[in-house]
Order: C-alpha cells, then structure tokens, then sequence
C-alpha cells in the first residue's frame, strides 16, 4: 500500500482539528451561559449553562438541559460556548467561547465529517484565510492531515489567482507558504512558472519561505524539464546551503512518491549530484536504494572507503544499500568493505532492515 501523504506534503497539523477533538469526545454540544461574571461561581469558576442544540451524545445530554462549566474568562449571560463533555456518568465539560461565525462553522462539522475526504476540503477551503484566526488554523490543519489525493479532487474548485496572491505575500505563516504552492502545483500552469523561477533564485529570505514546497511546485508545472534549474541551483551546486539543497531533496522524495508528473528515472539522476557532496550523501542513498537504482554500486563503495572521521556516518547507509542491491557487484563490494570496517557493516546488518523498495514507480501523469 502507498504510504498516506497529507494535502500538503510539506505541512504538519499545528494541534488536532476540531473535527477530531469531536471524534473522542462523549459529547459536544453548543450553549448559552445562563450567569454572567457577578452571578457565577467566583471559587470554581463554574458557570450555569443551558444547551442549545446538541452535536454528539444525544444518549447523554439534550437541548434544554441545564449543565455546569468551568470558565474563568469574562463572561456574559447568554454568551455562546463549545463544550465537549467526557465520562457521561459525570460529565466533565471543556469550554470553548464562540463568535457567532465560529458557531456557524462548528456546527456544520459533524455533517462533513461523514464526507469523503474531497468534500472535506471543499468546505475547509472557504476557511483557509479567515477573519477568525481559530477557524483559519482549524481548516489549514483538515489540509495538512488530508491525502494528497483529496487535494488533487478539488482542483476545479481552487481559486488560481486568489492562491497566486497568497503565495506573493510575504507576510503570510511558513505554513501557509508551504501550503498555497502545492495547492498551485495542482490548478496551476506553465505560464505560472516565471514567478516561481523568480522567487526560487531570489536573494530576499521571504521570497523563499515554504522552498520545498516552491520547488515541488515548480517541477509539478515544469516536468522533467525543470530538473535542470533545479539540479544546477541546488543539487549540483557545492555552494548552496543546507538548508536549500535539503529543500530541494524533499521536493525531489515528493515527486518520486506522490507527485505523479516525474519518472524515477529522471528523479535519481537529480539525486545523483548530491553523491558528489560527501557530508551530504546519507541523506539520499535510502532513496536510491527505495527506488531501486542500482547504477551506484561503485559510487557508493568508492564514498565508504574515502571517508573519513568527518564523514564516515555515510558507510552504514552505503551497506543498507549494498545488502539491498540483487547485482552481484554489490555482494563483492560488501565483502571487500568487511575488511576495510567491519563495524560499520555490522552495525548495519544488527541495527538497520534492509531497506524495502518503494510501493510503486510513479508513471509521469501530467505534463
């Protein structure tokens, strides 16, 4: 089975989203405080409420009834609240304070959880730049938990040039940055490819912000032919960071696992380069070796026996691969590297399984 790949590959959830914090409740309901600061309980904090409709738990609670609440920000009677109620024998209840557009949003939820992963996300698209900072962050994180897959579903619905604005404001969270170039990666075109081009070689920090993520995107709307940049700006190039060739790696690992535009093929000559830089070589041989590229036998079996006490974490990956390759070369190196360090090859045979290819060779799908 392919592993699963969130909408934006290059994104992490910052918490739970709302919708999963709903899963694991007993009960969530939305109420009205029925205190306000001068009538509440001032030592527990406690505060009367009565719940106005219910969202999960109609065995335990109904609207109507009267439940108390632990809140010690201000308060006003008939203010809005989000509780989440666990252990129905004696619910205990958490408290969010609503706005009105939140309610409006949060009670949709339950009905787009049962939806298809696709569906999902065209409700959460409407949210990703809202007023509402918590609404914004919840449906940014349903984009970063989703498969990629779902992402691709929607691509008739994404705003082009809305998400092209997006992507050329510099004020906008690292996330976001990663995010908006994968969703451009999917509705976007050639002629998009100048502006990318233009942030990826520039010099301002913040044109560059998300440059995995630019990069992914770049090679999604060039195809094969935009490796050459790439190759030159990052992999090739001795002079780039570390930080921008490692970007340039994980777009590269993107595209060979869910990216669908770039053969293998082409993807390990890329990977290739970044053998010439021995304190960076560890970082790809795995991918080779995943991707079954079995051309570097020597290569590799030259980089284990020059490094040295700079560099020699490269020789465990180096035998991960070895013991991997099917070539007959490849045993014939193992036993000539046992005499050179034989504790790096057993360190490797004792800590480390044989690395296990790659589900499936991504066949380009989009040019």
């Amino acid at each position: 089975m392919p592993r699963h790949v969130g909408a934006c590959p290059f994104c992490s959830a910052v918490a739970q989203t709302l919708r999963q914090e709903m899963e694991a409740m007993d009960a969530v309901v939305i109420a009205s405080a029925l205190q306000s600061d001068a009538t509440r309980n001032a030592d527990t904090g406690e505060v009367l409420m009565e719940i106005a409709m219910v969202l999960k738990g109609e065995k335990h609670v109904s609207a109507g009834q009267t439940v108390k609440a632990v809140y010690f920000g201000d308060i006003a009677k008939g203010r809005r609240f989000l509780l989440s109620g666990v252990d129905p024998s004696d619910m205990q209840w958490s408290c969010l304070p609503l706005t009105p557009r939140a309610e409006q949003y949060i009670v949709h939820i339950p009905e787009v959880a049962e939806k298809e992963d696709a569906d999902r996300l065209r409700f959460y698209m409407n949210y990703l730049q809202d007023e509402d900072s918590m609404l914004s962050r919840d449906a940014y994180d349903e984009f970063a938990i989703a498969p990629y897959a779902a992402l691709q579903a929607i691509e008739p619905e994404m705003d082009h040039d809305q998400l092209v604005e997006w992507i050329g404001d510099d004020s906008l969270s690292p996330d976001r940055k990663r995010l908006y170039p994968t969703m451009l990666g999917v509705c976007g075109g050639k002629e998009d490819l100048p502006m990318l081009q233009e942030m990826l070689l520039s010099t301002q920090k913040t044109a560059r912000t998300g440059l995995d993520a630019l990069i992914a995107c770049y090679l999604t709307l060039a195809g094969e032919d935009g490796l050459e940049m790439i190759n030159e700006e990052f992999l090739s190039n001795k002079k780039a960071s570390y930080a921008d060739t490692y970007a340039a790696i994980m777009a590269i690992r993107f595209h060979g696992t869910e990216g669908g535009v770039i053969a293998r093929s082409a993807l390990v000559e890329s990977l290739h380069a970044i053998l010439d830089r021995e304190d960076l070589a560890d970082l790809v041989i795995p991918d080779l070796a995943r991707w079954q590229d079995w051309s570097q036998v020597e290569k590799l079996k030259q980089l284990f026996l020059n490094a040295d006490a700079e560099n020699n974490w490269v020789r465990v990956p180096v035998v991960n691969y070895l013991r991997a390759c099917p070539k007959p070369e490849a045993a014939e190196a193992m036993e000539e590297l046992k005499k050179v360090d034989p504790d790096s090859v057993r360190r490797a045979n004792t800590f480390f399984a044989v690395p296990k290819p790659a589900a499936e060779t991504v066949q380009p799908s989009k040019q």
